[in-house]
């Protein structure tokens, strides 16, 4: 499984660089912090894999990183899909590293 630091994140999206930015938490976290990202809940990937882009990398966050680290491994087995990264440490770690006004839970 291919995993991106929020500092290589953070490099991505000031370059301009093209990617997806998935979201798999539950809607009430969307609510506590965002980073912008598109919001497909974990529950509901199967049945939305057609919003998943094939020709950008993708990058799957949640809280810590657990949950999106596991849907790129389904993913990976199920698709056979190669553009699929997690964000190491999740949003957790962009509110450390990267964007401090984030509120944390």
């Amino acid at each position: 499984m291919k995993e991106l630091t929020v500092q290589q994140l953070k490099q991505m999206q000031d370059a301009g660089e093209s990617f997806q930015l998935i979201d798999v938490r539950e809607p009430w976290e969307l609510e506590i912090c965002s980073m912008g990202g598109y919001h497909i809940p974990m529950g509901e990937l199967l049945s939305r894999i057609s919003e998943i882009k094939e020709d950008v990398p993708v990058i799957f966050h949640c809280r810590s990183g657990g949950r999106s680290a596991n849907v790129v491994n389904a993913l990976e087995i199920q698709l056979g899909r190669t553009n699929l990264h997690n964000l190491k440490g999740g949003i957790l770690a962009w509110a450390d590293e990267i964007d401090d006004s984030l509120e944390k839970y």
